[in-house]
């Protein structure tokens, strides 16, 4: 009888023995083999089952969101002992800064975009991406409920959730509109890379349109009316970077129409650039009304038609521009989801999404928000200025001596960091000096408070309150210090390393989050960039450009998009921009 090979005899043992089929040897690499399991998971598309058995001791953390502060969070992440699960419906992290660059091909958009997966392949964690848009947080039961960004063979009607022990949100905000009729159906916006790519390609049609030459001038001249309104950095970089573009690439490609082009900036306030030093606002103004860009300030836009935009001035003059294309840059909004989620924890009557000093979101177990859809909702010292008294008061004698302040005035400005704001402000070197001031000319050692005493020497200290910023600035340091906290969180939950906690007892397991600001750049065009750094230092000319030039290469999320926004830069100087409609 013939002897059956040995793939014969493997082959009718598997036909005999059906079940055996759950197991298939994958490979073996110096005698080692990887076991693994024929039989999959179901996926029934209203929920994701998680295949990673070994990670089902894991606790789970699902971040929502790709930008600045998600994408530092992940950055920052060293903790093993986390199973991420990415939700994000754009697959790559974007350099927002330059935005305006690309709108005019001074940068190409390939170069500010890193991709999130490229990111996270460096981690060597346990950290999954997925293209999808979360539409519902449900923080009662622990869900996030989300649908496919992909429309291939899903149709974008996919919908799932996933489960999360930990949940940070970090969707970022919407532009705000305020409700300004036509403003949705016709101005164009600067919040994402393919806003700044469909802006690059209207600002080469109108002029491609106004170079027709059965045009009148009067026509070319409504098709060449550029208007921005925002006159915050992204619109006043925009209007710098097209005002550059116009004179130093367009007029030799467009010498027919070069002097009918007209920029018009709108600005509401009275005054460009308002969070900067008043210096840079008066230069901005001056450079901007010298280079011919029309600036009207106390001019509010009332409506946005196809063809004009109506704005009211201060006097309530209603006027309308004519215009071939308009950026709409004047501020951020709450994202819808934002605002269901607000009203199922009770902060339906807030802006944004309040959360603590940590970055928990109020009302909240293990939900935490950062970036341009949240804010800290720093505590006044006021309201809890009792319990500060009574864990001062060692001695119960009802009385504070300048010892028993000491003792706790680290804490307290740990805590409430307009404390040390104000002491600051006030030129004081402790707060010691202010219980001083208070009690009029006495010996510091001799100072003893009551309660009341108290209260009145820190009355008006929480007037330095303050809300951050919604900067790219903020948004990667708090990834960075949450990402932090997670890769500390076992080892100070047994050794708490923040301040005392004064309406209980010990202390709170991190420090507080405290934003520390490194400066801002506005650049103004012709080479000519404004900076206000730290320590009330401003500086405006070509050394600032040069400056700007070296912290946005040094501030790319990698070498790649390093080296090519540097080439871009260099591309510019030595050929001009890049006017092909692509």
């Amino acid at each position: 009888m013939r002897r059956l090979t040995f793939y014969e005899r493997f082959s009718r043992t598997f036909h005999d023995h059906p079940s055996l089929v759950k197991l298939l040897v994958v490979f073996t690499v110096s005698g080692g083999g990887l076991v693994a399991s024929a039989e999959a998971k179901p996926y029934d598309g209203t929920n994701i089952v998680n295949t990673h058995e070994a990670n089902s001791k894991k606790k789970k953390v699902v971040v929502l969101g790709t930008g600045w502060a998600g994408t530092s969070f992940l950055k920052n992440l060293k903790n093993p002992t986390y199973d991420v699960q990415v939700l994000s419906p754009r697959n790559y992290f974007a350099f927002t800064p330059l935005l305006p660059s690309v709108t005019c091909g001074t940068v190409e958009a390939r170069s500010v975009v890193e991709p999130i997966r490229r990111i996270l392949r460096k981690k060597h964690l346990d950290i999954h991406y997925c293209e999808a848009e979360c539409f519902k947080i449900d923080a009662q039961n622990k869900k996030v409920y989300c649908r496919s960004a992909q429309d291939t063979n899903l149709k974008g009607e996919e919908e799932f959730f996933v489960d999360y022990d930990y949940l940070v949100i970090a969707v970022g905000a919407r532009v705000n509109t305020f409700n300004t009729p036509g403003v949705e159906e016709h101005c164009h916006f600067l919040k994402e890379v393919e806003d700044a790519q469909k802006i690059r390609r209207t600002v080469i049609d109108c002029f491609e349109r106004a170079s027709v030459p059965t045009l009148s001038n009067e026509e070319r001249k409504k098709i060449l009316q550029f208007v921005i309104v925002g006159g915050g950095p992204t619109g006043v970089e925009f209007a710098a970077e097209l005002h550059d573009f116009v004179n130093e690439d367009i007029v030799k490609l467009y010498p027919q129409v070069k002097d009918l082009v007209k920029i018009t900036l709108l600005e509401a306030g009275g005054h460009l650039l308002n969070m900067f030093d008043k210096r840079i606002t008066t230069f901005a103004e001056e450079k901007f009304k010298r280079d011919g860009i029309d600036l009207r300030t106390g001019s509010m836009v009332v409506k946005v038609s196809d063809k004009e935009i109506s704005t009211k001035a201060k006097s309530g003059e209603i006027s309308s521009i004519p215009y071939g294309m308009v950026v709409w840059s004047t501020g951020i909004a709450t994202r819808p989801i934002i605002l269901d989620f607000m009203k199922q924890i009770g902060q339906a009557n807030r802006r944004v999404l309040a959360t603590d000093e940590w970055l928990r979101v109020e009302g909240c177990d293990n939900v935490y928000a950062m970036g341009d859809c949240a804010t800290i909702n720093q505590r006044k010292v006021m309201e809890d200025i009792s319990a500060i008294f009574r864990k001062a008061d060692k001695d119960n004698s009802g009385t504070l001596t300048v010892k028993e302040v000491q003792e706790v005035i680290y804490d307290i400005c740990e805590r409430y960091p307009q404390v040390e704001l104000y002491l600051k402000n006030k030129s004081m070197s402790s707060i010691v000096d202010l219980l001083k001031e208070s009690k009029g000319d006495v010996a510091k050692e001799s100072i003893e408070l009551d309660i009341e005493e108290l209260k009145s020497a820190l009355s008006e200290v929480d007037s330095q309150m303050k809300n951050l910023p919604a900067t790219a600035q903020v948004a990667a340091q708090q990834g960075a210090y949450l990402a932090d906290c997670f890769n500390r969180m076992e080892k100070c939950e047994k050794n708490p390393e923040g301040p005392l906690r004064f309406r209980g007892e010990g202390r709170h397991r991190f420090r507080p989050f405290r934003y520390r600001h490194l400066g801002q750049f506005a650049p103004l065009g012709g080479e000519q960039t404004a900076a206000q750094l730290p320590g009330d230092w401003v500086s405006i000319g070509q050394s600032s450009q040069w400056l700007w030039y070296s912290v946005y290469a040094s501030k790319q999320v990698s070498w790649r998009t390093r080296a090519l926004v540097v080439f871009d830069w260099t591309k510019r100087v030595v050929f001009g921009r890049d006017s092909s409609r692509i």
